[in-house]
Order: C-alpha cells, then structure tokens, then sequence
C-alpha cells in the first residue's frame, strides 16, 4: 500500500478514527482478534469511566445506535449545535484514553 492511500483511509484527525483503526487492522492483520478486543475491551471502559453521562448517550445514540445529530437533538430537546460539541468532546476523550491501547 503506497502513503499516498494509505493516508487517505487513515487520517488521524477525521472524527471516525476508531473505525479507521478496525478497518486498518482488520485489512493488515490476519489474525488481530487479540488487539480489537483489547481496542474494544478499553472502549468500553473508557465509555464508562471517562465519558460524562450526557457525552456517554450521545455518544452511545450516534455510534451505537446510528442515529444523525439531527434525530439525537430533536429526541433530546436540545440544539444540534449542543450535541455536535459534546460529541467532539466525547470523542477527544475516547481517543485521549485510547491511542496507547494498540
């Protein structure tokens, strides 16, 4: 794989970057069982332990759950500008605690 794409499908600043890392992984190793649910086992203890409750929901609505910001204010009652903030917090904080775990 040149840099060239390999930079393409795995930007480090784009807000899908634990996507990109399974992707990554499941494309360039064979047999990364063990490191994915190490990545995932951490995930959710980052979730829990490090999210407030309100970045855990959203985050939880918009990942999980696959519902737009749009959908996750309009059911929260609340603007998307306020959800689109928590998310990026949210996710600093998931990708704070998680770039040492590969």
């Amino acid at each position: 794989m040149n840099s060239t794409r390999y930079k393409e499908k795995f930007d480090t600043r784009a807000s899908e970057w634990i996507g990109d890392m399974a992707v990554w992984h499941l494309e360039n190793d064979p047999d990364n069982r063990e490191q994915r649910e190490r990545l995932f086992r951490n995930l959710h203890k980052v979730m829990r332990n490090e999210l407030t409750p309100r970045q855990r929901q959203m985050v939880t609505m918009y990942y999980f759950q696959r519902k737009n910001i749009p959908v996750i204010a309009e059911e929260l009652g609340i603007n998307r500008s306020t959800v689109s903030r928590t998310l990026k917090r949210g996710r600093a904080r998931i990708q704070r605690y998680l770039k040492y775990s590969f």
